[in-house]
């Protein structure tokens, strides 16, 4: 029984595993934090695609995104740093409640995405 329980276990971890560099090799993806109002954060991957940011998280079955969060008309706060030398805004506009974290280059990289929009996108980054 013990044996049973030992490898599928070990064969969840190496299907995380699985995900997770799947997710991440993709052009454009990185990882990222997740939180929904006052939920704890959950650990995903951020993908650019088309105007959106779309997140997948870390855990689940489908590999499509749980999130899809429009560039235009997104507002976004000042950066604050949290655990982990990660660093978090908050998002609001097209979004409600919303916050994501990531790497200090990969928080600089998304707001340079967001910068890029196009002339006629409303945009405004604190």
């Amino acid at each position: 029984m013990m044996a049973t329980v030992v490898i599928v276990l070990v064969l969840f971890a190496a299907l995380v595993v699985l995900r997770w560099v799947t997710l991440t090799r993709s052009r454009g993806s990185v990882p990222c934090r997740l939180r929904v109002g006052e939920r704890a954060w959950q650990s995903g991957v951020a993908r650019y695609a088309d105007g959106e940011l779309h997140w997948i998280p870390l855990l689940g079955v489908r590999l499509r995104p749980r999130h899809a969060i429009a560039r235009r008309g997104l507002v976004v706060s000042p950066r604050r740093e949290i655990e982990g030398g990660m660093f978090a805004v908050d998002l609001s506009g097209s979004t409600h409640g919303v916050s994501i974290a990531m790497s200090a280059d990969a928080l600089t990289g998304f707001l340079a995405w967001l910068e890029s929009a196009p002339p006629s996108a409303y945009l405004d980054v604190a």
